[in-house]
């Protein structure tokens, strides 16, 4: 909640990380000990261009770990002021988007398959536009949003 207005709500959403950096340190140098462990054996004996690939597998390892952690600086801001929602997106190495929504137009909509019991995505609908929001975050997380979301607009 903002203080410096007391009708707008805020929320902040991110992607769940549960990798820090130390694991990621401890991962990759594992990684790499095995790697080259096999790597040096192969060429002793002999097979020396299996080495080349065994520290080929160690750098796409660190490159697949580097755009996940990438992904993970993304965040969605969610404001709700008296008179519109306004959806902030936030990427690494991008210009923030921001999308603005007349509140009185609005509708939170999730797809939802009752019969299976699985939740699809969450979108905002306003007229003819339909935004999708926190598809990063687990069904569970974009019902409850689903919920809080539907909640904030009629109460703020």
């Amino acid at each position: 909640m903002d203080d410096g207005n007391p009708k707008t709500w805020a929320v902040t959403l991110t992607p769940h990380r549960s990798l820090g950096r130390r694991g990621f340190l401890i991962i990759m140098a594992a990684i790499a000990a095995v790697n080259f462990a096999i790597g040096l054996s192969f060429y002793l004996l002999g097979a020396w261009p299996v080495a080349g690939f065994a520290g080929f597998d160690v750098a796409l390892i660190w490159w697949a770990f580097r755009a996940n952690f990438a992904g993970a600086r993304r965040a969605e801001r969610i404001e709700i002021t008296p008179h519109e929602l306004i959806l902030e997106r936030i990427a690494h190495g991008r210009r923030a988007q921001v999308h603005r929504f007349v509140r009185r137009w609005l509708r939170v909509e999730l797809d939802m398959d009752r019969n299976r019991d699985l939740i699809g995505g969450l979108y905002l609908r306003s007229r003819d536009s339909r935004t999708e929001i926190g598809k990063f975050l687990a069904p569970q997380e974009r019902q409850e949003l689903a919920a809080t979301l539907r909640s904030a607009l009629a109460s703020y």
